[in-house]
């Protein structure tokens, strides 16, 4: 991945117009600077804007024709490469835009995609973009121009004699793009089933899960290497993260608890990288605290906690403890803040005590402080405390090991004869 980033930025971006139909269903203005953020992780430049404000989508084109030939001047005149439209559009529509504008035009979910399918590392990260991509092209291999014509045709002899030559190539892309997706699906279906094996391992250790959940590019891989000293790539782009992390954190308690470095959110997250991300973007179901992060800075940071809010909604994640946290704090200045919330900054370590005395405090019922003396047959009972807990004092006595550390709340009972 770092590799990916070093050459993309030796090479100078794709100058991109983009492009928008304000509706009044959101903020047109806070939407576009989004997507001017998306095409820069994606290492291209926006060098204009043409917007239209209308009721209703011009059929066939969504934007109207004078709006068309404003952006087809904007391209020339700012020299574009393409255009990129600030929504979902089908076939027909990319292409009748394409053609009026005179560049190459991708929609919002293209764009996201295309983000997607180059910073995927692991197999199933890679899995899940290309299905995400297919049934995004499924529906709009109809209406590509010339490359549809016919493959053959009827017999020679007149009456379609050989009517298996006369398939179109429609159909056969549509035929290609099932078998693919069917494909895809049988194995990402193993890998899910692979990753319930893990979880219920996982869940049999008894160390709790922490899912670190957000808005894309606010510091998730920045807090996890704060606090576990792990080295996960951080980058100042959108979608840095694609396939989720795992670390060993000890909290102040002993504890020992998993924290977990998820793909970030982002406003309109397309339906089909929801769908073929939900295996990953799961794990957050399966935490036992998920802690909400948000751009201490940044002044849409309630908006986008909203759109964390719906995604972790539509997982049913709503029962499952959560901590929020406004991470970058050192940029953000004097602001006053909800005392509920806490404050942290991956780059300076502020903050960051409170964050594990809380979480601490949130799992407090999940272990004990114990004093115990183990008989020397008897010494295997000490892996509670060795594996799954914190050893804090130790010492070999004439009758046995004396132990003191913390163990888990539903392993007490292994060593409950034996305490001191």
């Amino acid at each position: 991945m770092s590799e990916l980033i070093n050459i993309l930025t030796e090479t100078p971006p794709a100058r991109v117009l983009l492009l928008a139909l304000d509706m009044g269903e959101w903020n047109c203005e806070k939407s576009l600077a989004e997507l001017a953020a998306l095409c820069q992780a994606n290492h291209m430049q926006a060098v204009g804007e043409v917007t239209q404000k209308r009721a209703v989508p011009e059929t066939g084109t969504v934007l109207g024709a004078g709006k068309l030939e404003e952006a087809r001047l904007a391209a020339m005149n700012l020299q574009a490469e393409c255009a990129v439209f600030d929504g979902e559009l089908t076939g027909s529509q990319l292409r009748n835009i394409s053609e009026a504008v005179g560049v190459e035009v991708l929609d919002r979910t293209m764009l996201i995609l295309d983000i997607f399918r180059t910073r995927a590392v692991t197999n199933e990260g890679k899995l899940q973009t290309e299905l995400a991509f297919l049934r995004y092209r499924l529906p709009r291999l109809a209406g590509i121009g010339a490359q549809l014509s016919r493959q053959g045709g009827g017999g020679g002899g007149g009456g379609g004699a050989r009517r298996g030559a006369g398939e179109t190539k429609l159909e056969l892309d549509r035929r290609h793009v099932h078998a693919r997706i069917d494909a895809l699906s049988d194995k990402l279906a193993e890998l899910e089933k692979r990753r319930g094996e893990s979880r219920r391992a996982r869940k049999k250790t008894g160390m709790p899960v922490i899912s670190l959940v957000g808005y894309t590019n606010v510091g998730k891989s920045s807090l996890l290497n704060a606090l576990c000293g792990a080295q996960v790539l951080e980058a100042d782009m959108l979608f840095a993260t694609l396939d989720p992390t795992s670390r060993k954190l000890v909290l102040p308690s002993g504890m020992a608890v998993l924290m977990v470095d998820t793909v970030g959110f982002v406003s309109r997250l397309p339906h089909h990288l929801v769908e073929a991300f939900k295996s990953t973007l799961e794990e957050a179901a399966y935490s036992d605290v998920i802690v909400r992060v948000a751009d201490a800075c940044d002044p849409d940071r309630e908006q986008q906690l909203e759109v964390t809010d719906q995604v972790l909604h539509s997982l049913g994640c709503d029962e499952i403890p959560q901590i929020t946290v406004y991470n970058k704090c050192d940029k953000a200045g004097a602001v006053a803040f909800d005392p509920d919330i806490l404050l942290t900054s991956a780059k300076t370590g502020a903050g960051l005590a409170a964050l594990t005395a809380k979480l601490d405090q949130l799992l407090a019922d999940r272990v004990r402080a114990v004093r115990v003396l183990l008989p020397y047959d008897k010494l295997g009972l000490a892996a509670p405390l060795r594996e799954n807990g914190s050893v804090t004092a130790e010492e070999y006595r004439p009758e046995g090991l004396y132990l003191e550390g913390i163990v888990r709340a539903e392993q007490l009972h292994l060593l409950q004869d034996y305490l001191v």
